[in-house]
């Protein structure tokens, strides 16, 4: 009946057997700057934002960001798109930002990070389920070590484990990885910018009734609350997602889901360059296995597709 996958690479669609596969460089470097700007969430959350407002900093991240985004692109789904884009809004912003907040003002930065680092074993899980693709052994190994650099890089004896906040993350980060992985499913024909104003109006009208229902709104912002609020909208809700998205088309599901190991490295070398932190051996160690992680994921690989 043909051959086995080996890694499916959806973005290049491989018609035969033996073809090789491989991401170009711009799409790669351009795919992590999203998740490296996420990275600065953690640092913005609890030097900026009010405390204890988790649906509100989601709603506030994804609901003029999808405005903005939908005014600009003039363009609403059709048919099953009505849908599918509210699934993946649900996934990617309804649930997955305030579970992210939540653990931000609950958990340190590193092991916040540390949880989210387990993404792109969620991602390759999911594709053999539900893409009926055979993750080849490279991308795996890569996947944990990514987990092990980043645990060194940002764990220490002292890091405060939450149990409700990193139960918050686990659930976020599965969220994700499942949008990840319907994302390459269904294939999207429209661009990447289109995809994030569907996905962040409808995550963020649905965290409308819930903010005001549990949270309700702050008496007033001060200017450095304006300020977190007005990056999350801009940098991390608008710029992060359209590169996000695009790479998401362009690249292989298990390959996408690795790039995230540059949030918790971003994270750690703001908390050393801004928090004034320092850095062991041990992070530095973590930091270079990290970086080979996210390297080797990237590489060429051999696919099998079949027919």
């Amino acid at each position: 009946m043909g051959g086995v996958p080996v890694l499916l690479d959806t973005a290049n669609k491989t018609r035969s057997s033996g073809e090789i596969a491989a991401a170009r460089p711009g799409d790669v470097l351009l795919t992590a700057l999203g998740p490296a700007i996420w990275g600065t969430t953690y640092l913005v959350t609890t030097t900026l934002l009010p405390p204890d407002r988790p649906l509100l900093a989601g709603l506030l991240r994804a609901l003029p960001a999808g405005l903005l985004l939908l005014t600009l692109t003039h363009r609403l789904p059709r048919g099953s798109w009505w849908w599918r884009a509210a699934v993946l809004g649900l996934l990617n912003f309804g649930a997955f930002f305030p579970l992210l907040f939540f653990a931000a003002y609950r958990l340190p930065g590193g092991v916040a990070a540390t949880v989210s680092a387990v993404q792109p074993l969620v991602v390759a899980g999911l594709s053999v389920l539900v893409l009926r693709v055979r993750v080849s052994l490279a991308q795996l190994l890569a996947a944990l070590a990514g987990v092990l650099g980043v645990a060194l890089l940002t764990l220490s004896a002292a890091a405060r484990l939450d149990p409700l906040g990193v139960l918050a993350m686990l659930v976020g980060t599965a969220l994700m990885a499942t949008a990840i992985v319907l994302a390459k499913r269904w294939d999207s024909p429209e661009r990447p910018l289109v995809m994030a104003g569907w996905q962040m109006t409808f995550g963020g009208l649905v965290l409308v009734p819930l903010t005001l229902a549990m949270e309700g709104l702050p008496a007033s912002l001060g200017p450095a609350n304006l300020l977190g609020y007005g990056y999350l909208t801009v940098i991390g809700g608008v710029l992060s997602y359209a590169l996000w998205f695009r790479g998401i088309g362009r690249l292989p599901a298990t390959s996408v889901s690795l790039l995230t190991l540059s949030s918790p490295v971003v994270a750690t070398l703001l908390g050393f360059a801004v928090l004034g932190q320092s850095l062991t051996g041990w992070q530095l160690l973590g930091f270079a296995v990290a970086l080979g992680a996210l390297v080797a994921g990237q590489r060429r690989v051999r696919v099998k597709v079949t027919p």
